[in-house]
Protein backbone atom coordinates (compact mmCIF):
# COMPACT_ATOMS: atom_id res chain seq x y z
CA UNK A 1 0.00 0.00 0.00
CA UNK A 2 2.92 2.49 0.83
CA UNK A 3 4.42 1.90 -2.64
CA UNK A 4 0.62 2.53 -4.37
CA UNK A 5 0.24 5.64 -2.48
CA UNK A 6 3.67 6.92 -3.73
CA UNK A 7 2.97 5.97 -7.36
CA UNK A 8 -0.70 7.02 -7.69
CA UNK A 9 -1.61 9.90 -9.99
CA UNK A 10 -3.67 13.56 -8.85
CA UNK A 11 -7.28 13.67 -10.03
CA UNK A 12 -10.21 11.54 -10.73
CA UNK A 13 -9.20 10.74 -13.96
CA UNK A 14 -5.95 8.50 -13.40
CA UNK A 15 -5.89 5.39 -11.52
CA UNK A 16 -3.49 3.51 -9.68
CA UNK A 17 -0.59 2.78 -12.23
CA UNK A 18 0.20 -0.27 -10.01
CA UNK A 19 -3.64 -1.57 -10.26
CA UNK A 20 -3.20 -1.02 -14.34
CA UNK A 21 0.19 -3.46 -14.02
CA UNK A 22 -1.31 -6.12 -11.72
CA UNK A 23 -4.52 -6.43 -14.48
CA UNK A 24 -1.84 -6.74 -17.35
CA UNK A 25 -0.28 -9.17 -15.13
CA UNK A 26 -3.63 -11.24 -14.64
CA UNK A 27 -4.74 -10.82 -18.45
CA UNK A 28 -1.44 -12.57 -19.51
CA UNK A 29 -1.77 -15.55 -17.23
CA UNK A 30 -1.54 -16.97 -13.96
CA UNK A 31 2.49 -17.96 -14.21
CA UNK A 32 2.61 -13.81 -14.96
CA UNK A 33 1.17 -12.97 -11.99
CA UNK A 34 2.29 -11.29 -8.85
CA UNK A 35 1.33 -12.33 -5.28
CA UNK A 36 -1.22 -9.85 -3.56
CA UNK A 37 1.44 -9.93 -0.99
CA UNK A 38 3.20 -6.16 -1.76
CA UNK A 39 7.33 -6.95 -1.29
CA UNK A 40 7.15 -3.43 0.03
CA UNK A 41 4.85 -4.72 3.30
CA UNK A 42 7.10 -7.90 3.36
CA UNK A 43 9.99 -6.10 4.06
CA UNK A 44 8.35 -3.67 6.89
CA UNK A 45 6.74 -6.60 8.80
CA UNK A 46 10.34 -8.46 8.29
CA UNK A 47 11.88 -5.94 9.61
CA UNK A 48 9.33 -5.56 12.55
CA UNK A 49 9.61 -9.26 13.53
CA UNK A 50 13.69 -8.88 13.42
CA UNK A 51 14.15 -10.77 9.94
CA UNK A 52 15.77 -8.64 7.77
CA UNK A 53 15.26 -8.77 4.26
CA UNK A 54 16.83 -6.99 1.58
CA UNK A 55 14.24 -5.48 -1.04
CA UNK A 56 13.62 -7.42 -3.92
CA UNK A 57 14.22 -6.12 -7.25
CA UNK A 58 10.26 -5.57 -8.13
CA UNK A 59 10.14 -3.07 -5.58
CA UNK A 60 13.44 -1.22 -6.51
CA UNK A 61 12.16 -1.02 -9.49
CA UNK A 62 8.70 0.49 -8.82
CA UNK A 63 10.68 3.48 -6.30
CA UNK A 64 10.31 7.06 -8.13
CA UNK A 65 13.23 7.30 -9.85
CA UNK A 66 13.41 11.26 -10.78
CA UNK A 67 11.13 14.34 -9.64
CA UNK A 68 9.04 13.99 -12.35
CA UNK A 69 7.38 10.95 -11.09
CA UNK A 70 6.06 13.02 -7.91
CA UNK A 71 2.36 14.26 -8.12
CA UNK A 72 2.58 17.85 -8.37
CA UNK A 73 1.44 19.06 -5.28
CA UNK A 74 4.01 17.38 -3.60
CA UNK A 75 6.95 19.65 -6.28
CA UNK A 76 4.73 22.64 -5.17
CA UNK A 77 5.66 22.04 -1.44
CA UNK A 78 9.20 20.84 -2.29
CA UNK A 79 10.30 24.44 -4.84
CA UNK A 80 8.70 26.39 -2.00
CA UNK A 81 11.51 25.80 0.28
CA UNK A 82 14.16 26.77 -2.29
CA UNK A 83 15.75 30.28 -2.57
CA UNK A 84 13.51 32.39 -5.14
CA UNK A 85 17.15 33.46 -6.79
CA UNK A 86 17.11 29.42 -7.94
CA UNK A 87 13.84 29.02 -9.09
CA UNK A 88 14.59 30.98 -12.97
CA UNK A 89 17.35 27.84 -12.81
CA UNK A 90 14.94 25.53 -12.07
CA UNK A 91 11.90 26.40 -14.41
CA UNK A 92 14.49 25.87 -17.34
CA UNK A 93 14.78 22.38 -16.38
CA UNK A 94 11.66 20.99 -18.12
CA UNK A 95 8.10 22.10 -19.60
CA UNK A 96 6.45 20.65 -16.33
CA UNK A 97 8.83 22.56 -13.53
CA UNK A 98 8.24 25.83 -15.75
CA UNK A 99 4.66 24.78 -15.45
CA UNK A 100 4.70 24.50 -11.92
CA UNK A 101 6.99 27.25 -11.23
CA UNK A 102 3.65 29.69 -12.44
CA UNK A 103 2.12 28.48 -9.25
CA UNK A 104 1.49 31.62 -6.86
CA UNK A 105 1.78 29.49 -3.50
CA UNK A 106 5.81 29.11 -4.15
CA UNK A 107 6.20 32.69 -4.86
CA UNK A 108 3.96 33.69 -1.99
CA UNK A 109 5.96 31.97 0.51
CA UNK A 110 9.19 32.97 -1.11
CA UNK A 111 8.07 36.44 -0.52
CA UNK A 112 7.21 36.30 3.23
CA UNK A 113 9.77 34.25 4.02
CA UNK A 114 12.77 36.44 2.12
CA UNK A 115 11.34 39.80 2.73
CA UNK A 116 8.38 39.77 5.16
CA UNK A 117 5.62 40.73 3.06
CA UNK A 118 2.32 39.92 5.26
CA UNK A 119 0.80 36.87 4.40
CA UNK A 120 -2.96 38.25 3.79
CA UNK A 121 -2.10 40.83 1.10
CA UNK A 122 -5.23 41.34 -0.84
CA UNK A 123 -7.59 41.12 2.36
CA UNK A 124 -6.48 43.06 5.16
CA UNK A 125 -9.52 43.20 7.53
CA UNK A 126 -8.02 44.96 10.26
CA UNK A 127 -10.66 47.72 10.03
CA UNK A 128 -12.70 46.37 6.96
CA UNK A 129 -11.14 47.93 4.09
CA UNK A 130 -8.23 46.88 1.55
CA UNK A 131 -4.91 47.05 2.60
CA UNK A 132 -4.06 49.88 -0.12
CA UNK A 133 -7.28 51.68 1.36
CA UNK A 134 -5.09 51.31 5.02
CA UNK A 135 -2.26 52.05 3.33
CA UNK A 136 -3.42 55.87 1.90
CA UNK A 137 -4.95 56.35 5.38
CA UNK A 138 -1.20 55.81 6.97
CA UNK A 139 0.78 57.96 4.44
CA UNK A 140 -1.03 60.77 4.90
CA UNK A 141 -4.15 61.07 7.07
CA UNK A 142 -5.03 64.22 5.96
CA UNK A 143 -5.81 63.48 2.75
CA UNK A 144 -8.68 62.03 1.49
CA UNK A 145 -7.88 57.96 0.63
CA UNK A 146 -10.32 58.38 -2.19
CA UNK A 147 -7.60 60.35 -3.78
CA UNK A 148 -4.76 57.76 -3.56
CA UNK A 149 -7.46 54.95 -4.82
CA UNK A 150 -6.90 56.64 -8.15
CA UNK A 151 -3.46 56.47 -8.75
CA UNK A 152 -2.69 53.38 -7.16
CA UNK A 153 -3.41 50.35 -9.56
CA UNK A 154 -5.42 47.37 -8.61
CA UNK A 155 -3.53 44.76 -6.42
CA UNK A 156 -6.72 42.22 -6.93
CA UNK A 157 -5.31 40.23 -9.86
CA UNK A 158 -1.50 40.83 -8.71
CA UNK A 159 0.60 37.93 -9.00
CA UNK A 160 3.09 37.20 -6.23
CA UNK A 161 5.63 35.88 -8.74
CA UNK A 162 5.93 39.07 -10.49
CA UNK A 163 6.60 41.37 -6.60
CA UNK A 164 8.77 39.02 -6.28
CA UNK A 165 11.45 39.08 -9.56
CA UNK A 166 9.92 43.26 -10.51
CA UNK A 167 9.76 44.42 -6.96
CA UNK A 168 11.65 42.65 -4.06
CA UNK A 169 14.55 41.26 -5.87
CA UNK A 170 15.09 44.02 -8.17
CA UNK A 171 15.46 46.42 -5.00
CA UNK A 172 16.56 44.30 -2.91
CA UNK A 173 20.32 45.91 -2.34
CA UNK A 174 18.29 49.36 -1.41
CA UNK A 175 16.49 47.69 2.00
CA UNK A 176 18.10 48.56 5.47
CA UNK A 177 20.08 51.77 6.50
CA UNK A 178 21.18 54.60 4.89
CA UNK A 179 22.61 57.91 5.97
CA UNK A 180 22.14 60.70 3.04
CA UNK A 181 24.80 62.77 2.45
CA UNK A 182 23.57 66.65 3.34
CA UNK A 183 26.35 68.01 3.94
CA UNK A 184 27.17 68.36 7.74
CA UNK A 185 23.39 67.09 8.79
CA UNK A 186 23.37 63.84 7.81
CA UNK A 187 20.38 62.01 8.84
CA UNK A 188 18.68 58.27 9.30
CA UNK A 189 16.72 56.51 6.12
CA UNK A 190 14.73 53.17 6.79
CA UNK A 191 13.96 51.35 4.05
CA UNK A 192 11.79 48.58 4.23
CA UNK A 193 8.87 46.21 2.36
CA UNK A 194 5.50 47.42 3.51
CA UNK A 195 2.58 44.69 1.42
CA UNK A 196 3.18 45.37 -2.29
CA UNK A 197 5.28 48.63 -1.68
CA UNK A 198 9.20 49.10 -0.86
CA UNK A 199 8.92 52.48 0.98
CA UNK A 200 12.26 54.75 2.20
CA UNK A 201 11.19 56.08 5.84
CA UNK A 202 13.55 59.14 6.93
CA UNK A 203 13.24 58.98 10.89
CA UNK A 204 13.62 62.50 12.59
CA UNK A 205 14.32 62.70 16.80
CA UNK A 206 11.44 64.41 18.84
CA UNK A 207 11.02 67.97 18.77
CA UNK A 208 13.67 70.07 21.41
CA UNK A 209 14.38 69.29 24.25
CA UNK A 210 11.82 65.91 24.59
CA UNK A 211 14.50 63.39 24.36
CA UNK A 212 12.42 60.19 26.03
CA UNK A 213 9.97 60.70 22.97
CA UNK A 214 9.54 58.51 20.11
CA UNK A 215 11.22 59.06 17.10
CA UNK A 216 9.14 61.05 14.04
CA UNK A 217 9.11 59.61 10.58
CA UNK A 218 7.95 60.81 7.20
CA UNK A 219 8.17 58.93 3.57
CA UNK A 220 10.60 60.09 1.24
CA UNK A 221 9.79 57.52 -1.55
CA UNK A 222 8.07 54.25 -2.41
CA UNK A 223 8.68 51.37 -4.74
CA UNK A 224 5.52 49.67 -6.37
CA UNK A 225 3.87 47.86 -9.48
CA UNK A 226 1.96 50.11 -11.61
CA UNK A 227 1.96 47.71 -14.38
CA UNK A 228 2.71 43.84 -14.11
CA UNK A 229 6.39 43.63 -15.03
CA UNK A 230 7.66 47.54 -14.20
CA UNK A 231 7.97 48.91 -11.17
CA UNK A 232 7.21 52.43 -10.29
CA UNK A 233 9.56 54.52 -8.33
CA UNK A 234 7.50 57.40 -6.91
CA UNK A 235 8.68 60.85 -4.78
CA UNK A 236 7.07 61.76 -1.33
CA UNK A 237 7.96 64.74 -0.83
CA UNK A 238 6.30 67.92 -0.36
CA UNK A 239 3.00 68.35 0.29
CA UNK A 240 0.87 67.29 -2.83
CA UNK A 241 1.11 63.79 -3.12
CA UNK A 242 3.29 61.22 -4.43
CA UNK A 243 4.42 61.92 -7.87
CA UNK A 244 7.07 60.64 -10.79
CA UNK A 245 10.65 60.29 -9.14
CA UNK A 246 13.97 57.78 -10.12
CA UNK A 247 16.43 55.45 -8.15
CA UNK A 248 19.72 54.52 -9.57
CA UNK A 249 21.79 52.33 -7.53
CA UNK A 250 25.29 53.43 -7.52
CA UNK A 251 27.13 50.35 -6.25
CA UNK A 252 26.12 47.75 -3.56
CA UNK A 253 26.53 50.25 -0.48
CA UNK A 254 25.15 53.42 -2.22
CA UNK A 255 22.02 54.84 -4.68
CA UNK A 256 20.66 57.92 -4.99
CA UNK A 257 17.32 59.17 -5.67
CA UNK A 258 16.30 62.11 -8.33
CA UNK A 259 12.38 63.90 -8.36
CA UNK A 260 11.30 64.24 -11.71
CA UNK A 261 8.83 66.66 -10.70
CA UNK A 262 10.01 69.02 -8.44
CA UNK A 263 7.07 71.69 -8.27
CA UNK A 264 5.37 69.06 -6.02
CA UNK A 265 7.54 70.80 -3.44
CA UNK A 266 6.71 74.20 -4.32
CA UNK A 267 3.85 75.73 -2.03
CA UNK A 268 1.19 78.50 -3.06
CA UNK A 269 2.67 81.05 -0.04
CA UNK A 270 6.12 80.68 -1.30
CA UNK A 271 9.40 80.15 0.61
CA UNK A 272 7.71 81.80 3.69
CA UNK A 273 4.85 79.53 3.52
CA UNK A 274 7.59 76.69 3.26
CA UNK A 275 10.18 77.68 5.58
CA UNK A 276 6.80 78.31 8.07
CA UNK A 277 5.78 74.96 7.60
CA UNK A 278 9.16 73.45 7.90
CA UNK A 279 9.74 75.22 10.96
CA UNK A 280 6.46 73.04 12.58
CA UNK A 281 7.54 70.33 11.62
CA UNK A 282 11.07 70.21 12.59
CA UNK A 283 10.98 72.07 15.69
CA UNK A 284 6.80 71.45 16.81
CA UNK A 285 6.97 75.95 16.84
CA UNK A 286 7.76 78.98 15.09
CA UNK A 287 10.08 81.36 14.77
CA UNK A 288 8.58 83.78 16.88
CA UNK A 289 8.69 81.37 20.06
CA UNK A 290 12.59 80.84 19.80
CA UNK A 291 13.90 84.16 21.74
CA UNK A 292 17.36 82.96 21.08
CA UNK A 293 19.21 84.92 18.38
CA UNK A 294 22.26 82.43 17.95
CA UNK A 295 19.43 79.37 17.45
CA UNK A 296 17.07 81.80 14.65
CA UNK A 297 20.00 81.54 13.09
CA UNK A 298 21.00 78.36 12.97
CA UNK A 299 17.68 76.86 12.25
CA UNK A 300 17.47 79.39 8.93
CA UNK A 301 20.81 78.16 7.99
CA UNK A 302 19.44 74.42 8.00
CA UNK A 303 16.31 75.14 5.92
CA UNK A 304 18.39 77.19 3.30
CA UNK A 305 20.80 74.06 3.14
CA UNK A 306 18.32 71.25 3.44
CA UNK A 307 15.72 72.58 0.61
CA UNK A 308 18.67 72.31 -1.78
CA UNK A 309 18.73 68.55 -1.36
CA UNK A 310 14.92 68.10 -1.68
CA UNK A 311 15.27 66.73 -5.69
CA UNK A 312 18.21 64.82 -5.68
CA UNK A 313 19.73 62.89 -2.67
CA UNK A 314 22.65 60.31 -2.43
CA UNK A 315 22.50 57.81 0.17
CA UNK A 316 25.47 55.45 2.08
CA UNK A 317 24.96 52.65 4.13
CA UNK A 318 25.47 52.15 7.74
CA UNK A 319 25.02 49.01 9.97
CA UNK A 320 23.95 48.45 13.33
CA UNK A 321 26.89 48.46 16.18
CA UNK A 322 27.46 44.49 16.90
CA UNK A 323 27.48 43.69 20.33
CA UNK A 324 28.87 41.40 22.83
CA UNK A 325 28.01 40.09 26.46
CA UNK A 326 30.93 42.04 28.32
CA UNK A 327 29.88 44.88 26.81
CA UNK A 328 29.11 48.20 29.47
CA UNK A 329 25.26 48.48 28.05
CA UNK A 330 23.58 47.22 24.45
CA UNK A 331 24.86 49.60 21.66
CA UNK A 332 22.74 50.97 19.33
CA UNK A 333 21.42 54.94 18.20
CA UNK A 334 20.52 56.84 20.39
CA UNK A 335 18.78 60.62 20.72
CA UNK A 336 21.01 63.32 22.69
CA UNK A 337 20.89 66.71 23.10
CA UNK A 338 23.22 69.42 21.80
CA UNK A 339 22.32 72.99 22.88
CA UNK A 340 21.00 75.48 20.19
CA UNK A 341 21.39 72.48 17.62
CA UNK A 342 18.71 70.68 19.03
CA UNK A 343 18.45 66.80 19.26
CA UNK A 344 20.73 64.77 16.91
CA UNK A 345 21.19 60.81 16.45
CA UNK A 346 24.26 59.05 18.01
CA UNK A 347 25.26 55.76 17.75
CA UNK A 348 27.23 53.68 20.58
CA UNK A 349 29.23 51.47 19.86
CA UNK A 350 32.23 49.76 21.95
CA UNK A 351 36.28 48.74 20.42
CA UNK A 352 37.85 46.97 23.34
CA UNK A 353 38.03 49.32 26.25
CA UNK A 354 36.56 52.51 24.82
CA UNK A 355 33.54 53.22 23.75
CA UNK A 356 32.64 55.65 20.85
CA UNK A 357 29.62 57.57 20.02
CA UNK A 358 29.23 58.46 16.21
CA UNK A 359 26.88 61.01 14.85
CA UNK A 360 24.85 60.02 12.54
CA UNK A 361 23.06 63.53 12.17
CA UNK A 362 24.90 66.29 12.78
CA UNK A 363 25.31 70.24 12.56
CA UNK A 364 27.74 73.06 11.23
CA UNK A 365 30.12 72.65 13.80
CA UNK A 366 30.61 68.83 14.43
CA UNK A 367 28.83 67.49 11.53
CA UNK A 368 27.47 63.82 10.86
CA UNK A 369 29.88 61.21 11.17
CA UNK A 370 32.53 62.57 13.66
CA UNK A 371 32.86 60.83 16.81
CA UNK A 372 31.04 63.24 19.05
CA UNK A 373 32.38 61.35 22.23
CA UNK A 374 35.25 58.87 23.48
CA UNK A 375 35.14 56.81 26.67
CA UNK A 376 37.68 55.27 28.75
CA UNK A 377 36.60 51.78 30.06
CA UNK A 378 39.34 51.50 31.47
CA UNK A 379 38.95 54.50 34.12
CA UNK A 380 36.13 54.91 36.00
CA UNK A 381 35.52 57.91 37.80
CA UNK A 382 33.96 57.86 41.86
CA UNK A 383 31.52 60.84 41.59
CA UNK A 384 31.88 62.77 45.38
CA UNK A 385 28.56 63.00 47.67
CA UNK A 386 26.04 64.94 46.66
CA UNK A 387 26.65 67.77 48.10
CA UNK A 388 30.44 68.52 47.04
CA UNK A 389 29.19 67.01 43.65
CA UNK A 390 27.10 70.80 43.44
CA UNK A 391 30.34 72.05 43.15
CA UNK A 392 31.93 72.24 39.68
CA UNK A 393 35.33 73.08 40.61
CA UNK A 394 35.29 69.60 42.22
CA UNK A 395 33.89 67.65 39.62
CA UNK A 396 36.58 69.40 37.44
CA UNK A 397 39.32 68.48 39.58
CA UNK A 398 38.30 64.81 39.60
CA UNK A 399 38.13 64.82 35.90
CA UNK A 400 41.46 66.43 35.52
CA UNK A 401 43.29 64.11 37.35
CA UNK A 402 41.79 61.19 35.85
CA UNK A 403 42.98 62.45 32.70
CA UNK A 404 46.97 63.36 34.00
CA UNK A 405 46.53 59.53 34.82
CA UNK A 406 45.93 58.90 31.14
CA UNK A 407 48.00 60.91 30.03
CA UNK A 408 51.15 59.64 31.83
CA UNK A 409 50.09 55.90 30.75
CA UNK A 410 50.03 56.80 27.32
CA UNK A 411 53.71 58.42 27.60
CA UNK A 412 54.76 55.64 29.22
CA UNK A 413 53.47 52.96 27.07
CA UNK A 414 55.18 54.83 24.09
CA UNK A 415 57.97 54.93 25.85
CA UNK A 416 57.91 51.40 26.30
CA UNK A 417 57.24 50.63 22.70
CA UNK A 418 60.29 53.15 21.32
CA UNK A 419 62.56 50.57 24.04
CA UNK A 420 61.45 47.38 23.01
CA UNK A 421 61.43 48.37 19.35
CA UNK A 422 65.40 49.56 20.34
CA UNK A 423 66.15 46.07 21.94
CA UNK A 424 64.68 44.17 18.97
CA UNK A 425 66.99 46.15 16.73
CA UNK A 426 69.49 45.02 18.46
CA UNK A 427 68.72 41.40 18.46
CA UNK A 428 68.32 40.90 21.80
CA UNK A 429 64.63 39.71 21.75
CA UNK A 430 65.33 36.85 24.35
CA UNK A 431 66.13 39.06 27.20
CA UNK A 432 63.14 40.98 25.92
CA UNK A 433 60.62 38.23 26.02
CA UNK A 434 59.89 37.34 29.66
CA UNK A 435 59.41 40.86 31.17
CA UNK A 436 57.08 41.44 28.36
CA UNK A 437 55.47 38.31 29.45
CA UNK A 438 55.58 39.76 33.06
CA UNK A 439 54.40 43.05 32.28
CA UNK A 440 50.82 41.46 30.42
CA UNK A 441 50.36 39.02 33.27
CA UNK A 442 50.08 41.99 35.99
CA UNK A 443 48.39 44.21 33.33
CA UNK A 444 45.74 40.94 32.77
CA UNK A 445 45.42 41.06 36.51
CA UNK A 446 45.02 45.04 37.05
CA UNK A 447 42.12 44.75 34.18
CA UNK A 448 41.02 41.96 36.12
CA UNK A 449 40.36 43.69 39.46
CA UNK A 450 38.85 46.77 37.67
CA UNK A 451 36.24 45.03 36.06
CA UNK A 452 35.57 42.83 38.83
CA UNK A 453 35.39 46.41 40.49
CA UNK A 454 33.23 47.97 38.28
CA UNK A 455 30.08 45.20 38.08
CA UNK A 456 29.98 45.41 41.60
CA UNK A 457 29.77 49.19 41.85
CA UNK A 458 27.22 48.95 38.66
CA UNK A 459 24.63 46.88 41.47
CA UNK A 460 24.09 49.71 43.25
CA UNK A 461 22.31 52.92 42.63
CA UNK A 462 24.17 56.07 43.57
CA UNK A 463 22.46 59.90 43.51
CA UNK A 464 23.20 62.21 40.75
CA UNK A 465 23.00 65.97 40.52
CA UNK A 466 24.41 68.45 38.14
CA UNK A 467 26.85 71.05 39.75
CA UNK A 468 25.98 74.39 39.75
CA UNK A 469 26.49 76.28 36.10
CA UNK A 470 26.47 73.58 33.82
CA UNK A 471 23.85 74.27 31.16
CA UNK A 472 21.08 71.30 30.16
CA UNK A 473 18.38 71.49 27.81
CA UNK A 474 16.31 69.05 29.11
CA UNK A 475 16.17 69.21 33.21
CA UNK A 476 13.99 65.83 33.63
CA UNK A 477 17.28 64.13 33.72
CA UNK A 478 17.76 60.78 36.20
CA UNK A 479 18.87 61.80 39.83
CA UNK A 480 20.54 58.37 40.10
CA UNK A 481 23.56 56.61 38.20
CA UNK A 482 25.02 53.30 37.85
CA UNK A 483 28.57 53.97 37.09
CA UNK A 484 30.93 57.00 35.39
CA UNK A 485 33.84 56.94 33.45
CA UNK A 486 36.33 59.49 31.87
CA UNK A 487 35.62 60.54 28.73
CA UNK A 488 36.63 63.16 25.75
CA UNK A 489 34.24 65.01 23.56
CA UNK A 490 34.54 66.88 20.40
CA UNK A 491 34.23 70.45 19.87
CA UNK A 492 35.16 72.76 17.25
CA UNK A 493 33.87 76.09 15.71
CA UNK A 494 31.65 76.91 12.75
CA UNK A 495 32.34 74.76 9.55
CA UNK A 496 34.45 71.93 11.81
CA UNK A 497 37.07 74.43 12.07
CA UNK A 498 39.95 74.03 14.73
CA UNK A 499 38.42 70.54 15.96
CA UNK A 500 39.53 69.57 19.87
CA UNK A 501 38.70 66.75 21.98
CA UNK A 502 38.30 68.25 25.51
CA UNK A 503 37.72 65.55 28.55
CA UNK A 504 35.00 65.36 30.03
CA UNK A 505 32.44 62.49 31.85
CA UNK A 506 29.94 59.65 31.04
CA UNK A 507 27.32 59.27 33.12
CA UNK A 508 25.51 55.74 32.87
CA UNK A 509 21.98 55.61 34.11
CA UNK A 510 20.49 52.80 33.08
CA UNK A 511 20.17 50.42 30.10
CA UNK A 512 18.69 52.93 27.95
CA UNK A 513 20.35 56.13 28.78
CA UNK A 514 23.45 57.93 29.60
CA UNK A 515 24.67 61.50 29.82
CA UNK A 516 27.93 63.18 29.22
CA UNK A 517 29.42 66.18 30.85
CA UNK A 518 31.67 68.65 28.74
CA UNK A 519 33.87 70.35 31.15
CA UNK A 520 34.74 73.07 29.11
CA UNK A 521 31.36 74.37 27.60
CA UNK A 522 30.13 73.74 31.32
CA UNK A 523 27.46 71.52 29.24
CA UNK A 524 25.39 68.64 29.78
CA UNK A 525 23.99 66.02 26.93
CA UNK A 526 21.09 63.67 27.26
CA UNK A 527 21.10 60.53 25.90
CA UNK A 528 18.10 58.11 24.62
CA UNK A 529 17.68 55.20 23.43
CA UNK A 530 15.79 54.56 19.84
CA UNK A 531 13.41 51.63 20.40
CA UNK A 532 13.06 51.07 16.90
CA UNK A 533 13.63 47.38 15.30
CA UNK A 534 15.45 48.05 11.89
CA UNK A 535 15.49 44.89 9.71
CA UNK A 536 18.54 44.23 7.65
CA UNK A 537 20.54 46.26 9.10
CA UNK A 538 23.32 44.17 10.98
CA UNK A 539 26.77 44.17 10.04
CA UNK A 540 28.17 41.18 8.31
CA UNK A 541 31.68 41.27 10.58
CA UNK A 542 33.23 43.26 12.61
CA UNK A 543 35.16 44.73 9.94
CA UNK A 544 32.92 45.52 8.32
CA UNK A 545 31.20 47.95 10.32
CA UNK A 546 34.55 49.15 11.55
CA UNK A 547 35.54 50.18 7.55
CA UNK A 548 31.65 51.84 7.71
CA UNK A 549 32.27 53.81 10.46
CA UNK A 550 36.02 54.69 8.97
CA UNK A 551 33.98 55.64 5.68
CA UNK A 552 31.45 58.23 7.05
CA UNK A 553 34.01 59.73 9.29
CA UNK A 554 36.38 60.75 6.05
CA UNK A 555 33.55 61.94 3.88
CA UNK A 556 33.15 64.75 6.26
CA UNK A 557 36.88 65.23 7.17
Amino acid sequence: MAVCARLCGVGPARGCRRREAQGAQRQEGPADSEPDTDAEEERIEGARLGQEEAPGPAAAAQAPLSLLELPPELLVQIFGFLPGTDLPSLAQVCSTFRHILRTDTIWRRRCREEYGVCENLRKLEITGVSCRDVYAKRINPRVKSGRFMKILPDYEHMEYRDVYTCLLHRYRHILGLWQPDIGPYGGLLNVVVDGFFIIGWMYLPPHDPHVDDPMRFKPLFRIHLMERKSATVECMYGHKGPHNGHIQIVKKDEFSTKCNQTDHHRMSGGRQEEFRTWLREEWGRTLEDIFHEHMQELILMKFIYTSQYDNCLTYRRIYLPPSNADDLLKPGLFKGTYGSHGLEIVMLSFHGKKAKGTKITGDPNIPAGQQTVEIDLAHPIQLPDIENLCNFNELSRIVLEVQEQVRREQQEEEEGQDKEEGRSRQGDSQQVEQPVQRDDAEAEGTEAAGVAATQESALTLQPFVLPVGVISRNKDYPRTCRMCFYGTGLIAGHGFTSPERTPGIFILFDDDRFGFIWLELKSFSLYSRIKVSFQNAEAPSREAFDEMLKNIQLMTT
